[in-house]
C-alpha cells in the first residue's frame, strides 16, 4: 500500500503522526508527509487507522 497526502486538505493536525509516527511526520510548513514509499505490511493496520481518523480526509490509500 502507498499513501498520498492531499496538501489542499491537510491542516497539519498531526493525527496521523500520533497514530503512526514511523510512517508520518509534519514538514516545515506543518503538512503531513509520508516517510516511506511503500507501507510495510506490518504497519497496514496503523496506516488504515490514520487514514480513517484524519479529520480532513487528507490521506489517500493507493494500491
Amino acid at each position: 500500500m502507498r499513501i498520498e497526502v492531499n496538501r489542499e486538505r491537510c491542516e497539519g493536525n498531526g493525527v496521523c503522526v500520533g497514530i503512526a509516527p514511523a510512517l508520518f511526520e509534519l514538514d516545515d510548513e506543518d503538512y503531513a508527509i509520508v516517510k516511506v514509499d511503500e507501507i510495510p505490511s506490518d504497519h497496514d493496520e496503523l496506516a488504515t487507522q490514520a487514514i480513517a481518523e484524519c479529520p480532513r480526509a487528507a490521506l489517500i490509500a493507493r494500491g
